[in-house]
C-alpha cells in the first residue's frame, strides 16, 4: 500500500478508536499507555467544552449518566463543522435525533439543552440593532413595528428557567413556558418571563413582519376574541411603547414603500 494510503488507513483506524475504544481496534504498533494519552485528551475536552455549556444539565444528570450521554455523542454523532462554537448546536441536534432505548432521558432534556444553547447563541450573534433600518420615533400603530434581532421570544412546554436539583418534574405544565431573551446595550443577555398576549404579539410580528401596528393589534384582538376592539388596541398602543423602551421593538420601518 502506498505511504499516503498506509498514513489515511491509520489515522481512520486511530479516529474510529480514540471515539469508540470499546468497539474499534486501534492500529497495530501503538503502545496503549500512548493511545490513552490520545482517549483522554480528546474527551475530556470535549467533555469539558459541553459541561461549560450546558452547566444546568450537568448538574441534574447523574455522574455516569452525563458521562454515557457525552460519550454515545462523542461516538455516534458527526459534526456538520469544525467550528468549536457550534458544538453546542451539534449537541442539541444530536439530543433531538436520537433514539434513547431505556427512556432514560428526562422529559426535560431538549429543550433545557436549547434553553442553555440560546444564551450562547445570542451571545455570538453578529446581528446589531445599529444594523437594523428603523425610525426611532416612529408611531408603532400606524407604521410597521421593526423587533429588534436581539431579542427572541421562546416558547417551551417545561419550565426551563426553574430546573434544578430540588425541581425536576416528570409531567409538563398546563400552561407552557413564555420567555423573551435579549442582549442588551450592556452587552449581556437577559430572559424574562412573557405573558402570552405579549408572546404572541411579537409572535404575530415575525409571521407577520409587513402590517401596521393597529392592524396587528386589530388581528390579534379577533384572536383572543376581545369584546372591545378599540379598548384592546389602546391598552396595544401601551405594549408597544414598553416593548420599545425596554429595547424589544427599535422603532418602526424607516420606509413602508420599500419593506
Amino acid at each position: 500500500m502506498p505511504a499516503p494510503d498506509r498514513l489515511r488507513e491509520q489515522q481512520a483506524r486511530l479516529a474510529a478508536h480514540v471515539r469508540d475504544p470499546e468497539h474499534q481496534a486501534p492500529p497495530p504498533g501503538i503502545e496503549d499507555r500512548r493511545l490513552k494519552v490520545y482517549r483522554e485528551l480528546f474527551y475530556n475536552s470535549l467533555q469539558g467544552l459541553l459541561a461549560a455549556n450546558f452547566p444546568v444539565i450537568r448538574r441534574l444528570l447523574a455522574d455516569d449518566r452525563w458521562h454515557a450521554l457525552v460519550r454515545d455523542f462523542y461516538r455516534d454523532h458527526r459534526c456538520s463543522t469544525p467550528l468549536f462554537p457550534e458544538l453546542p448546536r451539534e449537541f442539541i441536534q444530536y439530543l433531538q435525533e436520537r433514539e434513547d432505548p431505556d427512556d432514560a432521558d428526562p422529559p426535560w432534556l431538549v429543550e433545557l439543552a436549547h434553553y442553555e444553547w440560546v444564551e450562547l447563541a445570542l451571545d455570538l450573534s453578529e446581528a446589531s440593532d445599529g444594523q437594523t433600518p428603523h425610525d426611532p420615533d416612529g408611531d408603532l400603530l400606524a407604521g410597521v413595528p421593526v423587533p429588534s434581532p436581539l431579542a427572541w421570544p421562546l416558547a417551551y412546554a417545561w419550565p426551563v428557567h426553574r430546573l434544578a436539583p430540588d425541581y425536576q418534574p416528570t409531567e409538563a405544565p398546563g400552561a407552557p413556558t413564555l420567555l423573551l431573551v435579549r442582549r442588551g446595550a450592556d452587552l449581556r443577555v437577559h430572559f424574562h418571563s412573557l405573558s402570552p398576549l405579549t408572546f404572541r404579539l411579537l409572535q404575530r410580528l415575525s409571521e407577520q413582519p409587513g402590517l401596521a401596528g393597529r392592524a396587528q393589534l386589530e388581528a390579534l384582538a379577533a384572536e383572543a376574541s376581545a369584546p372591545d376592539v378599540a379598548a384592546f388596541v389602546a391598552d396595544g398602543r401601551r405594549m408597544f411603547d414598553q416593548l420599545r423602551r425596554d429595547g424589544v421593538l427599535l422603532g418602526t420601518h424607516p420606509d413602508p414603500e420599500t419593506r
